[in-house]
């Protein structure tokens, strides 16, 4: 029990500096817009490449990662920024969701709220396919997912793969459109605003059939 405790203050020890810096960074105004997030990139010059990835990571525990997609997308454009910022995408999950697993420690899997233990069944349960779905629903926060994951016993493999598949249309699109800041008439962007609209609707019908679903089987 006390180390379970001890696990569980970590937890609220880690999310409460979390917050305090982000609101220290938002209050200051440092957080930092898809353009100065570019310009930022440009003044590395040839080493951008290289580093945008590990920083992405980096920043993503702060910034959300549609910022960073988009200054990847104003930086090195649609082709080469996508790629990049699907790997830092991925990378920023993995690293979210091993950050709550070291922290859970021993209790991993045993320390979400019982009225939400439904999720850790649903991720362990589906995997990556899971993690898909997840990366499909509107206005689900991607880092509240990846850090209810490294509560959960799912695999780093499974949130890899389903980040990949799932996360791979919405960076497109961020990416797309951020590389078209200046020019919103684009191709570009408007087949990125396309895939942002319809992705949102997929994903509100999905919900709307997964609540149906569990409704259905709780009532069998």
């Amino acid at each position: 029990m006390r180390s379970r405790r001890s696990a569980l203050w970590r937890i609220g020890i880690y999310a409460a500096v979390v917050a305090i810096i982000f609101v220290v960074v938002a209050a200051t105004g440092s957080l930092p817009s898809a353009a100065e997030a570019r310009d930022f990139g440009e003044s590395l010059g040839g080493f951008a490449v290289a580093a945008y990835v590990p920083l992405f990571v980096i920043a993503n525990f702060l910034i959300t990662w549609p910022i960073l997609a988009g200054a990847g997308g104003l930086l090195f454009g649609t082709a080469a920024g996508a790629p990049l910022a699907l790997a830092g995408v991925t990378l920023a999950a993995l690293a979210q969701m091993g950050v709550a697993r070291f922290l859970a420690g021993e209790h991993v899997g045993a320390l979400l709220p019982q009225r939400t233990r439904g999720i850790e069944e649903f991720l362990t349960r589906h995997g990556a396919v899971a993690v898909m779905e997840s990366r499909i629903v509107p206005a689900l926060p991607w880092g509240l997912v990846n850090y209810s994951a490294g509560l959960t016993r799912l695999r780093f493999r499974d949130m890899a793969f389903g980040t990949v598949i799932g996360a791979a249309p919405k960076v497109f699109a961020y990416t797309a459109l951020g590389g078209s800041l200046s020019d919103l008439a684009s191709p570009e962007a408007i087949v990125a605003i396309a895939v942002l609209v319809v992705l949102a609707l997929a994903g509100a019908v999905f919900v709307r059939r997964q609540i149906a679903a569990e409704r259905g089987a709780a009532s069998a």
